[in-house]
């Protein structure tokens, strides 16, 4: 039986996203036949309002809706977590275990994807260092991960700001937004030294 286009169309736009396989797909594009008018209004109005109001802070490049995030607008800027992805901060929040500000770099190092330290949110990063006393390097302990934080101690310590790495207690390989709260808390706690 020939797949009707709509509903083909709904399901590769759903497929495009991070995580989703053609049958979690099928599954999300049926779920939307199945919707009252009103519930896919809403859906439409969710994605355009995320979409419209949805910006970078103009301090540590995290998502917000203003022009500073509360984090950044709340916090003092002593410790500064740096972080690959916004979700990342998500992640770190959830523990409890982090009182600082945060620095969200936008990706990691990573030559097999021609990312350089320039397409990365790093001159700010520099910029914020002032008043800093440390900055805790909390990228996701895989190949980038690692030489993203050694480029970073590189730079940052001739500054006179401590460098630290979170702890190992997050396997070799996996994600920050996938570990539970505790492993997170752990890591922090055990920083180390670059």
């Amino acid at each position: 039986m020939k797949e009707i286009a709509s509903i083909a169309a709904l399901a590769n736009r759903f497929s495009a996203l991070p995580g989703v396989g053609r049958k979690t797909a099928l599954r999300y594009a049926y779920a939307v036949i199945d919707m009252t008018e009103d519930e896919v209004e809403a859906f439409c109005a969710a994605l355009r309002d995320v979409k419209s109001s949805v910006r970078l802070c103009s301090v540590c490049g995290n998502f917000t809706d203003r022009e500073v995030c509360e984090l950044c607008a709340s916090r003092k800027p002593e410790k500064i977590c740096v972080v690959a992805y916004p979700k990342d901060v998500a992640a770190i929040e959830k523990t409890g275990a982090f009182d600082g500000v945060y620095h969200v770099l936008h990706g990691t190092l990573s030559p097999m994807d021609n990312r350089t330290p320039d397409d990365l949110n790093i001159r700010s990063l520099i910029g914020r260092l002032s008043g800093a006393s440390e900055v805790i390097v909390a990228t996701n302990p895989d190949v980038e991960g690692e030489a993203t934080a050694v480029y970073l101690a590189r730079l940052i310590k001739p500054l006179g700001v401590k460098v630290t790495r979170i702890a190992q207690g997050i396997s070799m390989g996996s994600e920050l937004e996938y570990a539970d709260a505790v492993t997170i808390s752990q890591a922090l706690g055990r920083r180390t030294a670059i």
